[in-house]
Formats: C-alpha cells, sequence, structure tokens
C-alpha cells in the first residue's frame, strides 16, 4: 500500500517574513539572534527564507523576540508591539497583493507625497520624549522610513487597486495642527509645517479630481474608527491589519498593540464597513471640492 504524500498547511515563506518582521521589531541584527540561540548566522537568514527547522529552535526563538509560537506559525493573529515590524510585514504583504482597502491618517501612505516622508522624520524625532535613548530612536525611524518608501516604491511599480478612505474631520485637524511631532515647536517652523500639510491635503485634492484608475478616494464626512486598518487582497491571502500607530499630525509608533489577521469573520466585517462608509463619501470632483472649500476655511479662520 502506497503511503499518501504528505502535504503541509503551513506557509514557511510566510512564516520567515513573519521572523524578520519580529527581528527587526525587537531591535536585533542577524548575527545577535544567532549568538543568542547558539546557531550561525546562515542559519537564522534560512529561517527567514522559510527553511525548516526544528519546534524547539522555533519555540526559543518566539521567547527571544517576545512573540508566540502560534503567532510566528500564523495559526492565530500576528501581534506587533513594533511600528517597525508592522510596517515590514505590511510591506512583505503588499508586494504580492492586488487590492487594497485602507484607512490610516491622514491618508494610506502609499498615496502620500514622497516628500512627506521627510517631514514624518522630523516629526517622529519631535515627538519623543525625554529620556529616549535618541541614537537607538534615530536608527529605528530611519528604517521606518526606508521601509515606508520601499512600500511606495513597490505600489508605484506594481499599482495594486487601492480605495481609500479618509476623514474631512482629520484633514481638517491635519492642516490646522500642521506636520508636527509636538505643539512647542518654534512659531516659524509651526508655519512651515501648516503650509506643508496643506500642499499635502492639495495634493490629495488633485488626486480625486483625476482619479486615476488604480486609485479611489472617498471623503467621509462622519467620525471614522479609531483603529486604521488595511484589508489586502491577493491570490493566495486576505488578511486583515489593523495598527494603532499613527504616521499624520503628533505621530505615534512608539506605543500600541497591531494585529494581522486572515480571519474570514475580520476581514468581512471591516470590507463590509468599507462598503458602508465609501457609499455616503463624497468622491471624484465633489470630492475634491470638498477638501478645497475645506483649506479655504481653515486659511480664512
Amino acid at each position: 500500500m502506497t503511503t499518501p504524500a504528505f502535504t503541509s498547511h503551513l506557509d514557511y515563506s510566510a512564516m520567515g517574513d513573519r521572523l524578520r518582521a519580529y527581528r527587526m521589531g525587537a531591535g536585533l541584527q542577524a548575527d545577535e539572534v544567532a549568538e543568542q540561540l547558539g546557531v550561525s548566522r546562515a542559519v537564522v537568514y534560512r529561517m527567514e527564507k522559510g527553511e525548516i527547522v526544528k519546534i524547539e529552535t522555533l519555540e526559543r526563538l518566539a521567547q527571544l523576540l517576545g512573540t508566540s509560537l502560534a503567532s510566528l506559525l500564523g495559526v492565530e493573529a500576528e501581534y506587533y508591539a513594533s511600528a517597525l515590524a508592522l510596517f515590514e510585514r505590511m510591506r512583505q504583504i503588499e508586494q504580492s497583493t492586488d487590492r487594497i482597502l485602507a484607512h490610516f491618517e491622514p491618508i494610506s501612505v502609499l498615496l502620500l507625497s514622497e516628500n512627506y516622508l521627510n517631514y514624518l522624520a522630523l516629526m517622529l524625532e519631535e515627538a519623543l520624549p525625554q529620556g529616549a535613548d535618541a541614537q537607538v530612536q534615530a536608527r529605528q525611524t530611519l528604517q521606518m522610513v526606508e521601509i515606508l518608501r520601499a512600500r511606495q516604491r513597490n505600489f508605484e511599480q506594481r499599482k495594486p487597486h487601492i480605495v481609500s478612505l479618509i476623514g474631512l474631520r482629520d484633514l481638517e485637524r491635519f492642516v490646522q495642527t500642521g506636520l508636527v511631532g509636538r505643539m512647542d515647536v518654534p512659531a516659524a517652523v509651526r508655519r512651515e509645517r501648516i503650509q506643508a500639510a496643506h500642499i499635502e491635503v492639495a495634493r490629495i485634492a488633485e488626486l480625486m479630481e483625476h482619479a486615476p484608475w488604480f486609485a479611489q478616494i472617498g471623503l467621509v464626512d462622519d467620525a471614522m474608527p479609531s483603529a486604521t486598518y488595511q484589508v489586502l487582497t491577493g491570490t493566495h491571502h486576505r488578511v486583515l491589519m489593523q495598527s494603532p500607530f499613527r504616521l499624520g499630525e503628533l505621530p505615534n509608533v512608539r506605543n500600541g498593540i497591531a494585529t494581522v489577521t486572515a480571519s474570514p469573520e475580520a476581514v468581512a466585517l471591516h470590507e463590509q464597513m468599507t462598503t458602508q462608509l465609501w457609499a455616503h463619501a463624497s468622491k471624484g470632483s465633489e470630492g475634491a471640492q470638498r477638501l478645497r472649500a475645506m483649506l479655504q476655511r481653515v486659511r480664512s479662520d
């Protein structure tokens, strides 16, 4: 009798991606992980490529990275206490994503200008609390911005279809506050950053008016969900990412727990909510006009 071939239901390549994201979030280099596990750096790189390793090694690795074996294996929700780790995980999944439903503040980073990320680096530096390790934070900020730029490049090259919801109230607060990490910046800096925020929103209005085939933007005049999210769909995945991290004015990349899950119920509920918000959102030229009217009103105040 021939024994049927065994087919594993674990996605080892995705597991390797998660390992890399968690390692980056923990601020560890591959050689540091190798030293603490008592293996070679090559073994760590092989694990991050999805090669099979002993379950004992995975358990030790999960403990070292501050996560669970279940999260590494992807058999339940993945949890990320590090914005750096989450952004890397988003980058990985977006590489094979064909459709994105998004609500991020002020708007999905995939649709923001490249110049915005230059300001974001300054904002994150300004937002640091007293006593924070500036050198460590500067390194992580650089890594985060590099990952966000890589996500933008991938989006520009692949042009997956994106439906992005933005809140009118959120954008009004955004242009009034400006691209600052804290409110006590010098007056001249504040004026410059408010102008930069106005430029960014004017750019969003242009996107709405011209409506490129791959990008649909809906302006919602209602309270938006407090947790930002993305639903990413590809040939082999349908994933929900929820994030407490903010990249708008007064950004937060330090405190919060993000989740990544393929739960059909969670994904379906967020798709339904997006559909409901989209149905009542201002789009195209109408949305662009409302944004420009808001900018004019704020300038007049």
